[in-house]
């Protein structure tokens, strides 16, 4: 389901399912260009995302949501959890991080969104008690959350009908939304440590948003550009950590498309005859990419130029 790099190192890590409903963690190490199985973990529940971005550079610590709502922290090297909570009712669809890394700013703070409908941030410091919970009011329709984004004091969140929401956590208050009339599989800042400045958003059809974050106009919220990116669901957008200009989208077909901002569309290849679910770049070296997809095969890439 899920695949990342390990921070300044030549290894990554998958997450996903055994076929038994247990979770996998596979950390994988590139060796003179073949792939080596470093080490296999099997937990109890299965496993849908995870991220590095909440924790410091020296304990490179993996965050991860399962499909029974717990969201855990894992040492790599012992295999073992650091933090563990019973974060949702129902499966976490998505999860970042801020605050760690050496880039954001503030507390090393964890954000997840579940198909409960709600999106929860929590810091590892504090157990079992959100430091913020967005949810719908008593009585409401509950929307499944299909991803969250964190930036600085700032949440993102995209949902399965089309809904975008984008919450201040200094207020905590709704400080804008919009609808991309089909259901929202990614949402992702360009980077966490500046001021927001642009936003991704990619939906069912095919479609993404570049909005721009910078100013927001009281009436008509944040301009954006819009682009048809893939024949199929646009599955994830990455920005490449060297220079946040440029993105990966990842499509329902196995195809990657490569852009530039202002939307100029720079490369094409299609990887797999199923969807790429899964997509990081390396934050060291230029242009070197992991994609997972729904054929159980995991790639790594170069993009070069």
């Amino acid at each position: 389901y899920d695949c990342k790099w390990i921070p300044r190192s030549a290894r990554f890590v998958t997450l996903g399912s055994h076929p038994r409903g247990t979770g996998s963690i596979n950390v994988f190490e590139i060796n003179h260009r073949e792939l080596q199985v470093v080490k296999e973990f099997e937990c109890p529940t299965s496993l849908k995302c995870g991220t590095f971005a909440a924790s410091s550079l020296q304990s490179r610590n993996l965050a991860t949501g399962d499909f029974k709502g717990k969201l855990s922290v894992w040492d790599l090297d012992t295999m073992k959890t650091t933090y563990s909570t019973d974060a949702h009712s129902e499966i976490i669809n998505s999860i970042d991080g801020v605050g760690g890394l050496g880039i954001g700013e503030g507390a090393p703070e964890i954000v997840t969104g579940s198909r409960d409908g709600s999106v929860k941030v929590w810091d590892v410091r504090q157990k079992d008690t959100p430091v913020a919970c967005m949810e719908p009011e008593e009585g409401e329709d509950k929307r499944d959350c299909w991803s969250v984004a964190n930036e600085d004091r700032c949440v993102c969140a995209g949902y399965d009908n089309g809904d975008v929401k984008m919450f201040d956590l200094r207020t905590m208050a709704l400080k804008w939304e919009t609808n991309v009339k089909n259901g929202v599989c990614c949402v992702e800042f360009d980077r966490k440590d500046i001021a927001m400045n642009k936003l991704v958003v990619s939906s069912l059809e095919g479609k993404f948003k570049v909005f721009d974050v910078r100013t927001l106009n009281p009436k008509s919220g944040f301009t954006s550009l819009t682009e048809k990116a893939h024949k199929s669901t646009v599955w994830l957008a990455r920005h490449l950590p060297q220079n946040r200009d440029v993105f990966m989208t990842t499509g329902g077909a196995g195809s990657l498309s490569l852009w530039k901002y202002d939307l100029q569309y720079l490369q094409n290849s299609t990887i797999s005859t199923q969807p790429v679910c899964g997509f990081d770049w390396s934050p060291d070296k230029l242009g070197l990419c992991v994609t997972v997809a729904f054929d159980q095969a995991l790639r790594v890439l170069i993009v070069t130029k």
